[in-house]
């Protein structure tokens, strides 16, 4: 009878070592322990990074003009998701590099390997800003934006993409940290960057108080100061603190052998990441030009929560790359792959509950952010059929983010390029264009390719060539 009791308080024990970001061996000791301590901080790390969408889609949602603002956040998040990727895919590098020196216990490679990725970050966020900033409403004309949504979105795209060196950083420190398992403070970098956001979101968005009524804009002032700040709280802990990665100013001496190594890694992630947002973005338009604004504001606001559930999933997948790294760098491979099975287990639990959410209670979701009976219409449709394939994605998820952790980064990024550029923008152009779907195609699409990308990547993490890669 005490059993059980017994079990719920070394749940609880464990829950409340993993948010306190004690230091712990993930090369030993009970695997299901390992993946606990990982996953919680990240889920809950994530899963605060989507509420950056969520919240701004919320907030434009209530203003005069929702369908040409809810088009701009959708657009302009759209096409800096690319920016994302940069982040993510030198984040994946980081990690790698990062978890299989820590893995091997050489703690100050680690750390240098940690100041060569912040090096060659900053240089690529500050080539970005400059280029965004500049072609900003170029960018929304191309991606099949209308006039109105043009002139109002623009500096809002503006401030977006001059805030590009935060983005990328706040991806790739917590990069780092994840590599180090030191889950627990990306997952405060990211608590903090959302709070911030979401406190000053409504205040700069209809200028409460001291704050000026900055409309649509305030949105991404909001965003762009939320994220500088999780940044500044990263490098504080890096620099001025004892943690497993303690970077010193001698570190970003260029080190070519790193350097070479991280985008040996980094350089195909950032491709497979891209070609995943280059997918989406094509959808993004097929929506925009086989449908009315009400479609496109509609398919965003279901994205925005598509992507708020699918982040916890991508928390659990990010647990599996950090036990890879770290021990594949403690030479056991076996221990390696029994933690993507078991987290690839956890995952299908929890998609599986998303998807009866998703299927039962689409338009109660939706409702949430309008009451355009049109725009809930579209939105409550695309989350509906995109939901019937969230148990893939956690499949692929977990499966690709284990093949990135142990290195094997060009894996994953020739099935991306298979399972969305040579199966998902010809499905969804096919079925929305020529059998004249319109908007409806695009959202079949979407869980038809990551079914396969699923089956893929089982396919090739099952071959175990992933275990013999050197980094």
């Amino acid at each position: 009878m005490s059993s059980n009791p017994n079990k719920i308080t070394k749940l609880f024990r464990l829950i409340k070592q993993s948010l306190k970001g004690e230091e712990h061996d993930y090369t030993q000791g009970n695997v299901k322990t390992a993946i606990l301590l990982l996953s919680v901080p990240m889920i809950l790390e994530l899963s605060l990074e989507s509420v950056f969408a969520v919240v701004d889609i919320y907030f434009v949602g209530h203003l005069p003009n929702a369908d040409v603002a809810v088009a701009t956040v959708g657009l302009t998040e759209a096409v800096i998701s690319l920016v994302y990727t940069l982040g993510i895919g030198l984040s994946v590098g980081a990690t790698a590099i990062v978890a299989r020196r820590v893995g091997e216990k050489d703690f100050t490679e680690a750390s240098k390997s940690g100041a060569q990725a912040i090096t060659v970050s900053l240089i690529v966020a500050i080539l970005v800003a400059i280029l965004g900033v500049t072609f900003a409403s170029d960018i929304l004309a191309i991606m099949g934006a209308q006039p109105e949504v043009i002139k109002e979105g623009t500096t809002f795209a503006q401030v977006i993409f001059a805030s590009s060196p935060a983005i990328i950083l706040l991806f790739l420190i917590n990069g780092i940290f994840r590599g180090a398992g030191d889950a627990a403070m990306a997952m405060r970098s990211l608590w903090l960057a959302s709070i911030i956001n979401i406190i000053l979101c409504p205040l700069l968005i209809y200028g409460y108080g001291p704050f000026p009524e900055l409309g649509l804009v305030g949105a991404a002032v909001a965003t762009a100061i939320g994220r500088s700040t999780g940044v500044i709280y990263q490098c504080y802990h890096l620099f001025a603190k004892s943690r497993t990665i303690k970077i010193y100013k001698t570190y970003f001496k260029p080190n070519f052998e790193i350097i070479k190594s991280l985008l040996s890694i980094s350089t195909p992630a950032m491709l497979q990441f891209f070609i995943q947002s280059g997918s989406w973005i094509v959808l993004t338009y097929i929506v925009s030009v086989t449908g009315s604004t009400d479609a496109s504001a509609g398919y965003q606001i279901a994205i925005r929560n598509v992507v708020f559930f699918i982040l916890p999933a991508w928390g659990l997948s990010n647990a599996a790359a950090t036990l890879v790294g770290q021990n594949l760098g403690a030479k056991q491979p076996e221990r390696a792959q029994q933690s993507v099975l078991l987290t690839t287990k956890y995952n299908i639990i929890f998609m599986s509950l998303v998807t009866l959410l998703f299927v039962c209670f689409s338009e109660l979701i939706i409702s949430f952010y309008t009451e355009d009976k049109v725009i809930l219409a579209y939105g409550s449709q695309a989350l509906r059929i995109i939901g019937l394939g969230y148990v893939f994605y956690g499949i692929g998820m977990v499966m690709i983010q284990a093949l990135n952790g142990a290195g094997d980064t060009k894996t994953p990024t020739w099935i991306n390029i298979v399972c969305f550029w040579m199966i998902q923008i010809p499905l969804a152009w096919f079925l929305a264009v020529y059998l004249d779907l319109g908007p409806l195609g695009a959202f079949i699409a979407i869980p038809s390719a990551e079914t396969v990308l699923a089956l893929l990547a089982f396919y090739y993490f099952k071959k175990g060539k992933w275990k013999i890669v050197q980094v």
